[in-house]
C-alpha cells in the first residue's frame, strides 16, 4: 500500500474511492475524513461491493455519493454534474465498456507475483471478463449488489486490457469474476483467443466447486488455454455449515472437483471460513483430517486457518433467525455485526490460529509446518493428543514449489 499523498487534494474537484472488500473499505474510512477536511469543496465518491451496504456510514464520513454495481455511466454523471441525489445508490444498467487506461498506475512489477517454484516469479496483470454472480450464497458480499445476476464484459475490451497489460510486462493474468464459469463459452472464448496470441501467457481464475463439477470437461480447455490455478470458496467441509451458506455444493462434489482439476493439471487454491458459530473444536479437527486426506495441505494459504466470518450490513445470512438471534448490534467501526461463540474454547482457538499464522509467516514456516503447528494448538484446546492424520504423509513426496500460488493471498 502506498502512502497517502494530500498535495493532488487541495485542487480536486472529485475524489473518487473504490472498495471491492471489508478491508479496502476499513482503509478507505480513514482517507475520506482527512480529504474531507483537506477540501470542503470537492466530491467525494465511494464505490464497489462495499459501498452501499454501508451507505449511511460513508455519508456520515463525508461521502456525497455512494454508488455499488455497474458504475460507470453514474460516475461520468457524477463528474460531470449531472447526477440527482435521487437516483439509486446501486445500478445494475449494462454498461457499453472501454479498454481500462492504467497508465498512470504504478508498475505490475510493485504489485502481487505468481510464485512458480522457489526461483521463479512470473508479473501478474489483473482484469475481468464479468461481474456480479448468478448465485445467492448467504455469505458472499456481491448477492446483496447484484442479487443473482451478472454481466458480461464485451470480449474485445477484455483482450485489449490483456494486450495493454502484456505490453506493460504481464507474464500471468489474474482473472478477477467472482465465478468465471457463470458464462463459461463467453469464458472460454476469452482464454482461448488470448492463448492463441500469447501462447506463453498463463492465468487464473475463480470457480464455484458446483460449477468446476458441471462443468468438469471444460478443464482440460482451460489447461490447455494457459490455466494453472482455480481458486474455489469451499468454505467448509461440513455440509450443515455449506447449507447455512447456501454454497448449492456438497464434500462430494468438492472431492469430484479436486479430482477433476488433478487430471487437467490444474492447481486449486481452496478458500474457506474456518471459523463460524457453526465450528466446534472437533469439527476444526476433523476440517484439518480432512484437508491432510485430501492431499490439500501445500495447496492451502496460511491465513485460510484463520478466517473468521464476517456478517457485514445487508448480508442474505440476516435471512436466518439464528443468526439474527446470535449477532450483537451492528459495529460503525468495525463495519460488521459481531458475534462471539456459544463456545467460548472456540473463540480463544480462533485467536490462538491467528497468532499461530502470523508468526509462521513471519518465520517463513513451510507450509507443511504450519500445518503441524495449526494441528497441536486444535488438538491442545479439545485436550486431544492425536497423531497428525494419516494422510500427511503423501504431501512429503510431493515438492510444494510444483503448485503455483500468488505472493497476496485472497481473503476479503
Amino acid at each position: 500500500m502506498s502512502d497517502f499523498d494530500p498535495a493532488p487534494i487541495g485542487d480536486a474537484q472529485m475524489v473518487a474511492f473504490y472498495v471491492p472488500m471489508h478491508t479496502a473499505t476499513r482503509l478507505a474510512e480513514q482517507v475520506i475524513t482527512t480529504v474531507r477536511e483537506i477540501n470542503e469543496d470537492a466530491t467525494i465518491c465511494v464505490f464497489g461491493l462495499y459501498a452501499p451496504i454501508n451507505e449511511q456510514h460513508l455519508r456520515g464520513l463525508g461521502a456525497d455519493f455512494v454508488l455499488g454495481g455497474e458504475v460507470e455511466t453514474e460516475l461520468v454523471k457524477i463528474y460531470r454534474h449531472e447526477f440527482g441525489q435521487a437516483e439509486p445508490t446501486i445500478s445494475l444498467r449494462r454498461q457499453s465498456f472501454i479498454t481500462p487506461d492504467r497508465s498512470g498506475m504504478p508498475g505490475l512489477d510493485t504489485y502481487a507475483k505468481l510464485q512458480v517454484t522457489p526461483e521463479v516469479t512470473r508479473i501478474v496483470g489483473y482484469t475481468e471478463a464479468s461481474r456480479g454472480c448468478k448465485h445467492l450464497c448467504r455469505h458472499c458480499p456481491v448477492v446483496p449488489v447484484y442479487k443473482g445476476t451478472f454481466v458480461v464484459v464485451q470480449t474485445d475490451v477484455v483482450l485489449d486490457d490483456i494486450r495493454n497489460q502484456v505490453r506493460a510486462g504481464a507474464q500471468h493474468i489474474t482473472f478477477g469474476d467472482p465465478d468465471f464459469f457463470n458464462g463459461p463459452t463467453h469464458a472460454l472464448r476469452i482464454v482461448t483467443r488470448v492463448h492463441d496470441e500469447f501462447p506463453d501467457l498463463t492465468y487464473d481464475v475463480t470457480i464455484k466447486v458446483e460449477h468446476l463439477r458441471k462443468h468438469s470437461r471444460m478443464l482440460a480447455d482451460l489447461a490447455s488455454s494457459g490455466c494453472v490455478l482455480v481458486t474455489t470458496a469451499v468454505e467448509s467441509f461440513d455440509d450443515d455449515i455449506l447449507e447455512r451458506f447456501d454454497k448449492q455444493h456438497s464434500q462430494d462434489d468438492l472431492e469430484a472437483a479436486i479430482a477433476a482439476l488433478r487430471d487437467a493439471g490444474i492447481a486449486l487454491n481452496p478458500t474457506f471460513v474456518t471459523f463460524t458459530p457453526w465450528t466446534t473444536l472437533e469439527g476444526y479437527i476433523e476440517f484439518l483430517r480432512i484437508l491432510a486426506n485430501l492431499n490439500l495441505v501445500n495447496n492451502m494459504s496460511a491465513v485460510q486457518y484463520a478466517i473468521r466470518l464476517l456478517i457485514p450490513s445487508g448480508s442474505k445470512l440476516l435471512e436466518l433467525p439464528e443468526v439474527v438471534d446470535l449477532v450483537e448490534p451492528f459495529d460503525d467501526r468495525e463495519l460488521v455485526y459481531p458475534w462471539r461463540h456459544p463456545d467460548p474454547a472456540v473463540d480463544v482457538l480462533s485467536e490462538r490460529i491467528i497468532s499461530i499464522v502470523e508468526q509462521a509467516q513471519a518465520d517463513d514456516l513451510s507450509r507443511i509446518e504450519i500445518f503441524n503447528e495449526v494441528w497441536a494448538a486444535a488438538n491442545e484446546a479439545a485436550n486431544i493428543d492425536a497423531a497428525p492424520p494419516a494422510g500427511l504423509h503423501t504431501h512429503d513426496v510431493a515438492d510444494p514449489a510444483t503448485i503455483p500460488y500468488l505472493t497476496e493471498p485472497w481473503y476479503c
